[in-house]
């Protein structure tokens, strides 16, 4: 074998135009590392090794053939709603939250699986019964995702809940739920209201409360929100310019490499900057929309089009906490935010898109 076949029998599951798409984010994200960690070049250090392994782990999944993904659904589910029972009965509480289970050589958050596992294992079996679809399904499936959804928000862990329900939601969204019933959801959603007030934890309330009037605790609950928008703010139309943000090395604004580092990102490239940021998202959106439609089986179309949504989701409920549009609950900007758990879970995803389009094409051909 020549180096050129080896080579590209190495690219043969990349697919170009996402891995542009995501080469582009991470390339801002450790830009804009270096200046959010006060010029920690270890820390972009850190976050470069996070990307290695992260894209290593991608091409693995993108070689996998799709009856593969398909018999992973079951086993990977399984295990992780032990890991989250295990978490339940013996996790590390850490900040007042129970979400990390110690295995004795590291330390994980069985969440993080969960955000593959659930549309995984919806869309397998979504695909099982595909040919005789009944509201018991639809049924059958939402107990799947409520399950797992619990067991994380009793952490608590709101965030993470949130987007797992959130990519559940679109798997059966994408199955083809009656829009009738999605609107009967949603008017209960509404009608519940008063009472997933009441089991909010003290935290949680606060931070809905902050959304509406952060100026009314100003140094305390509502510290986070005003410091994100006057960040976001005054960077005006071409920011500040690069390592001059006054709101991040002045040390006001909080989580400036994780949750906040798109508020970072915002002073000191300004409305152009983020423009272009958006167009970035907005094309590896587009790029999973693609291989969604292309998606030549039911369960990749349904896996493919909750991986693309999902991401979309974490990329505009970040940059809307950070604006002031959203409560904060702790969501990273995808691909951006510092955190080697984040971008793996994201580059699985990733993965599994190009090997849904890539493996697709070798069956049509």
């Amino acid at each position: 074998m020549t180096r050129r076949q080896l080579w590209l029998r190495i690219i043969a599951h990349i697919d170009p135009p996402l891995l542009l798409g995501m080469g582009l984010l991470m390339g801002i994200s450790l830009l804009t590392l270096y200046s959010a960690s006060g010029q920690n070049f270890e820390r972009v250090l850190a976050q470069g090794s996070n990307i290695l392994v992260a894209l290593f782990c991608m091409w693995i999944v993108a070689n996998l053939p799709l009856h593969i993904l398909l018999r992973m659904a079951v086993p990977i589910y399984v295990l992780g709603l032990l890991l989250l029972v295990g978490v339940a009965l013996f996790g590390e509480i850490s900040h007042g939250a129970r979400r990390w289970l110690n295995l004795g050589v590291t330390t994980i958050q069985p969440s993080e699986l969960m955000k593959i596992g659930v549309p995984l294992m919806m869309a397998w079996y979504f695909e099982k019964y595909e040919a005789s679809l009944t509201l018991k399904n639809y049924i059958v499936a939402a107990l799947l995702l409520v399950l797992p959804v619990g067991l994380i928000a009793r952490q608590p862990d709101l965030g993470t809940s949130l987007l797992i329900l959130a990519s559940g939601f679109y798997v059966l969204f994408l199955a083809g739920l009656s829009w009738k019933i999605i609107a009967g959801l949603f008017a209960a959603a509404i009608a519940s209201a008063p009472v997933m007030w009441s089991l909010m934890h003290d935290y949680q309330r606060h931070r809905v409360e902050m959304l509406f009037d952060p100026s009314q605790d100003a140094l305390g609950k509502g510290y986070h929100t005003i410091q994100g928008m006057i960040a976001v703010g005054s960077g005006g139309l071409f920011g500040k310019g690069y390592l001059a943000g006054t709101q991040t090395h002045l040390d006001f604004l909080p989580e400036c490499t994780t949750d906040f580092i798109f508020a970072v990102y915002s002073e000191e490239f300004g409305l152009v900057g983020n423009l272009l940021l958006l167009v970035i998202f907005l094309f590896v959106i587009g790029r999973g929309f693609i291989i969604t439609a292309n998606a030549s089986t039911y369960f990749t179309r349904l896996m493919a089009g909750s991986i693309t949504l999902t991401f979309a989701t974490y990329a505009f409920v970040n940059m809307g906490m950070v604006s002031g549009i959203l409560p904060v609950v702790g969501v990273p900007l995808p691909l951006v935010s510092y955190g080697g758990t984040s971008m793996l879970t994201l580059l699985l995803g990733l993965g599994m898109l190009m090997s849904i389009h890539t493996h697709q094409k070798l069956v049509k051909t």
